[in-house]
């Protein structure tokens, strides 16, 4: 694993092309359709070959061991996210429009764009394999419970995006892959490979974009409201410290570490889409995204040190 100042360098390098994409958009390079047109690329293309290129790998005892420590740290931090999200809900004082956002924002990350360009520059490959056994539950809550925080009201709840969406298939195809006592030729894998890689940088490129659209007067609206700082606290600090007792335990260092970074993401924009289809606050959403994605600049370098403090 690298050192702190190693980490930070590459942490640098992913904000350089997230200040790219910031460039690209403010001189118009990219146009108003560019941010649609790279999300629908990195979710339907890159992000599942990614997944499917990671899962191509040799089965083995110790990857199945690393497989359960990895759902079992991530069920834990999701269903303690879940009761502290109910709880800040509760004690907040907000619209009921904007309450079904908080708690997808205390609750979700952005896990599929930042969490694999972060991952993949700390860890490498086997970082992608680990982060998308981490990913399962989280991509089922994600189109469950996320869907439901919106639509408590209705008595029937939607399955069809819960299985048929591009994270949950890939994840499966590249589970299948992953037990399967076959490989994928290697014309396909280097395929898979040489697309798959894009995610990181086009995933970097969006979220620049994203931060070009900020007004001034929206920045500072986020800046002064404190729902906001006590959602971000939360989600990008308690949250994943929550998994700091595994130490205790006989958790590989390399998944630990990851998993308590990844916890760490900022909120997913994902709950901006939700809110914007379902009734909610959109505009509440996305200074929430914003926020978290501005701070973890900072938080997720922290995070990385603390951990490695406890683990010496």
């Amino acid at each position: 694993m690298d050192t702190t100042g190693g980490f930070l360098q590459e942490m640098v390098s992913l904000y350089g092309m997230a200040l790219l994409g910031f460039i690209a958009r403010k001189s118009g390079i990219l146009n108003e359709n560019a941010n649609d047109v790279l999300t629908q690329l990195i979710l339907y293309i890159t992000l599942p070959a990614l997944i499917l290129f990671s899962m191509d790998i040799s089965f083995s005892s110790t990857l199945v061991k690393e497989f359960l420590w990895l759902t079992f740290m991530s069920v834990y931090v999701l269903v303690l996210s879940i009761f502290l999200a109910i709880w800040m809900r509760r004690l907040s004082r907000l619209p009921d429009k904007q309450k079904s956002v908080y708690e997808g924002l205390i609750i979700f990350g952005n896990q599929g764009f930042i969490g694999y360009a972060v991952i993949f520059i700390i860890f490498g490959e086997q970082g992608i394999v680990y982060l998308t056994m981490f990913n399962i539950f989280y991509l089922l809550l994600i189109w469950s419970y996320g869907i439901y925080l919106f639509n408590k009201k209705e008595t029937v709840l939607r399955w069809k995006p819960v299985f048929l969406n591009p994270g949950i298939l890939s994840t499966v195809a590249g589970l299948v892959i992953f037990l399967l006592p076959i490989r994928l030729p290697q014309l396909v894998s280097n395929s898979l490979e040489i697309v798959g890689k894009m995610t990181i940088p086009l995933s970097m490129i969006l979220i620049g974009s994203l931060m070009a659209h900020v007004k001034y007067e929206t920045l500072l609206s986020m800046l002064k409201n404190l729902s906001l700082w006590k959602m971000a606290i939360a989600k990008l600090l308690f949250i994943p410290l929550l998994l700091i007792p595994f130490v205790a335990f006989s958790v590989p260092t390399t998944l630990l570490v990851l998993a308590v970074i990844v916890s760490g993401m900022p909120s997913a924009p994902t709950i901006s889409l939700y809110a914007q289809k379902y009734g909610g606050d959109a505009i509440f959403s996305s200074l929430g995204v914003l926020l978290t994605t501005f701070l973890c600049i900072f938080t997720i370098p922290f995070l990385y040190w603390i951990v490695e403090f406890f683990i010496i």
